[in-house]
């Protein structure tokens, strides 16, 4: 039980035992987003008991001040790179979230659309903002709500994401819409050339 499941899955692989490769992937498919989801859910829960003990301003300033510190960090990797490499930085981070997206290119841009979002969409999907769980819907339109009512409290990073980057007065990393029906509909990422 103490072995990671990489390590058995890649002896297994060596080995030739497809049956064993299979169960083990499947596995570590099944912890990761077991972890995933507890993250996820744990963030939404600390927002959820921001903004409802101290209101929208304050929470307003937890997601920007705790986003522009990991844009920051993802900023460096950005850096210097090509658009393509960019696009390849970012969807093995969405890769992360276990889910399956298209992308499309055009001549101004890449756009990323997640069939569904393996965070929001599916925590949105799965009830979460429901009882008994009853994570914070942001009830006033405003900016960090995209203009929404109702809007998923975690949903709300994805404006300062919008608006961060890593070099004071440059261009975000990436920019990403929400549908007018959030997660009924999939969001888009969008990748500028």
């Amino acid at each position: 039980m103490g072995a990671r499941t990489l390590d058995l899955l890649q002896e297994s692989i060596e080995a030739g035992d497809k049956e064993t490769a299979k169960k083990l992937a499947r596995r570590m498919y099944n912890e990761f987003s077991a972890m995933h989801d507890l993250y996820r859910d744990w963030i939404t829960d600390l927002l959820t008991f921001i903004g409802g003990r101290f209101g929208d301003d304050t929470l307003y300033e937890a997601l920007k001040q705790s986003v522009d510190g990991y844009t920051k960090n993802l900023g460096n990797r950005y850096t210097d790179k090509s658009t393509r490499r960019k696009l390849e930085i970012l969807t093995a981070g969405l890769r992360g979230h276990l889910q399956p997206f298209e992308i499309e290119e055009d001549e101004e841009k890449f756009t990323i659309t997640p069939r569904p979002c393996g965070s929001g969409q599916r925590q949105i999907q799965d009830g979460a903002y429901g009882p008994p769980r009853n994570f914070m819907k942001i009830r006033k339109a405003q900016p960090m709500t995209f203009d929404q009512e109702d809007f998923p409290v975690y949903c709300a990073h994805c404006f300062f994401q919008n608006m961060a980057s890593p070099e004071p007065g440059g261009s975000p990393l990436f920019v990403t819409e929400p549908s007018s029906k959030v997660g009924e509909r999939p969001c888009r990422i969008y990748v500028y050339k």
